[in-house]
């Protein structure tokens, strides 16, 4: 179970680094930059989708599985990778989207030629006897879940985009596509998959109106998921040739969790949830704007914790990736204390059971875009809010705050490598706009500086490895009524770690339980912290003691 023991590494490769000029990160540009990320300790990069790919939903419309977008490079530049990683003792993760393809792909175009072989390879349905939709769903992109096609007088269901029609995994023909592609790409070398809303794949036998909901409650977690879940990574070898596996559960639960991730179920190796990323939506509405709910946050992590602890299941551990905000900005001040914000964020995660995930840039601090122009933006959900938040007669200055803290935009600046124009991200125009900031916050500076959040983060990656309490230790949480700091112990054979974490910019007294007083501190974001009966926590202090 060495991944107990490991640490992975986002990358959105469209944002990371261009090697070749025209404003778009490449896969070139990733192997140029293998050096930085073996220092840095990691053992996987999981990369966003490369495929070929109309490029609707950033990639995550899949055109064809075994071939490489030419905006990202060819197949020669992903073998070099995978290559030169491996030489590094790093592997690579791919990110698989198995829900649904793009209505690209080879597969739909014949389906919609009218070959009944095809057509079962998605969800067609006939109209309610009025016309209308099979169902009332929602897409998770706004309005119905299901597009009509003149043609054959049917439907197909598309739980995102139109243009992301929905798999039928009902269809043994489609799981043995699907292990195919998995076969292919572990034939090149690949080290492991994350499979994009694994969740979702098993829909009901009948499909009904959801006068309750928007529908989900019918396909997450479905019926048969975890059969198909068990075929595929049995049939494909996943489990036998030793990959990492990870998968994306939307609206799930922890009974599903511990059965996708318990060793014993020979699903996956770890799973996704999104539960603690939601405590600053007031009313549970992303774009309605709250300070984070700390209890909330703490109950949410702690409860995840136990539970998946409880059932030998394994959380991915993470604050940030491609479609959230960056969590120093968001959780943290990046303006007045933004290393130790930083850092007392990275401990939190990185010193709990599971396996951390780091998203490119929050190694080195990176913030927020702060854009105060809607022609900045990009994201094709920030555009639609912004004018539908408008619409909704919410003043536009505010509309703007919102999208500031909110837009899927704000990880998806280019990483900041250096204080040369662009970042050193590209030598051509980025395809978005470089963070402000850049000519402080980059990784040039950040490894060059020992007190830096890098090497702080460094030092996380390899304190997993070093200690096994870290990697396999028992979880219990500590101070649950205190309403500043998040803590909580962790023991493995005779070793006891306790974690404690002032989430916010202002002092608070803690006492420090008797066991570690005098003990050893593992680790910490003040260099003067001292393993004391009655602590004051600075401002978003942070230390681990062991005994």
């Amino acid at each position: 179970m060495e991944f107990k023991k490991q640490t992975v590494y986002q990358i959105y490769p469209k944002s990371f680094n261009d090697s070749n000029g025209d404003g778009l990160g490449d896969l070139k540009g990733v192997t140029d930059k293998l050096l930085y990320l073996k220092e840095l300790g990691i053992d996987y990069i999981w990369l966003t989708p490369f495929f070929v790919s109309p490029q609707n939903d950033n990639g995550y419309d899949v055109a064809d599985y075994r071939n490489i977008d030419p905006r990202y490079g060819t197949m020669e530049d992903a073998e070099n990778l995978i290559s030169e990683a491996g030489k590094l003792g790093i592997g690579i993760m791919l990110d698989m989207v198995f829900n649904h393809t793009s209505t690209e792909h080879e597969w739909f175009k014949k389906a919609m030629e009218g070959d009944p072989k095809y057509m079962d390879y998605y969800i067609f349905r006939d109209p309610k006897p009025d016309g209308s939709a099979p169902t009332n769903w929602v897409s998770k992109f706004g309005g119905n879940a299901w597009e009509y096609v003149p043609k054959f007088n049917k439907y197909y269901l598309h739980l995102f985009d139109k243009t992301q029609a929905d798999l039928n995994w009902e269809n043994p023909q489609v799981r043995e596509e699907l292990k195919d592609i998995l076969k292919f790409w572990q034939n090149k070398g690949v080290k492991g998959f994350r499979f994009d809303v694994v969740n979702l794949i098993s829909k009901p036998d009948a499909f009904e109106d959801d006068f309750e909901g928007d529908g989900r409650r019918f396909y997450t977690d479905g019926i048969r998921v975890h059969q198909y879940l068990k075929e595929l990574c049995r049939d494909s070898g996943l489990n036998e040739n030793g990959m990492v596996t990870v998968g994306e559960m939307s609206s799930t639960t922890i009974d599903n969790c511990i059965r996708y991730s318990n060793p014993e179920e020979k699903e996956l190796s770890m799973c996704f949830s999104f539960h603690h990323l939601k405590v600053d939506y007031k009313n549970g509405n992303k774009w309605e704007l709250q300070p984070c709910d700390f209890m909330a946050l703490k109950n949410l992590l702690n409860k995840w914790q136990i539970g998946m602890e409880e059932g030998n299941g394994w959380n991915a551990l993470f604050w940030c990736n491609h479609d959230q905000p960056r969590v120093l900005s968001r959780f943290g001040d990046d303006k007045n204390y933004p290393t130790e914000s930083a850092e007392m964020l990275a401990t939190m995660i990185h010193l709990m059971r599971g396996t951390p995930y780091v998203y490119q840039g929050e190694e080195i601090g990176m913030t927020n875009a702060y854009f105060e122009d809607i022609s900045q933006y990009k994201d094709v959900e920030s555009l639609n809010y912004f004018k539908i938040l408008k619409d909704e007669g919410i003043p536009e200055d505010e509309v703007y705050e919102i999208l500031r803290c909110r837009s899927r935009d704000n990880s998806r600046t280019p990483m900041q490598w250096d204080n040369s124009e662009n970042a050193g991200f590209t030598t051509g125009t980025p395809w978005i706009e470089v963070n402000k900031n850049y000519k402080t916050i980059n990784a040039d500076n950040a490894v060059k500086n020992k007190n830096s959040v890098f090497h702080y983060y460094k030092k996380l990656i390899a304190l997993r490895k070093e200690n096994d309490v870290i990697a396999y230790g028992s979880y219990k949480p500590e101070m649950e009524d205190n309403t500043n700091v998040f803590a909580y112990s962790r023991e493995y054979e005779g070793k006891k770690l306790f974690v404690v974490c002032n989430f916010y910019g202002t002092e608070t007294k803690i006492s420090l339980p008797d066991e570690f007083v005098g003990k050893e501190i593992l680790i910490s974001n003040y260099k003067d912290a001292k393993a004391e009966k009655e602590v004051t926590l600075r401002p978003f202090e942070t230390f681990a003691v062991i005994k």
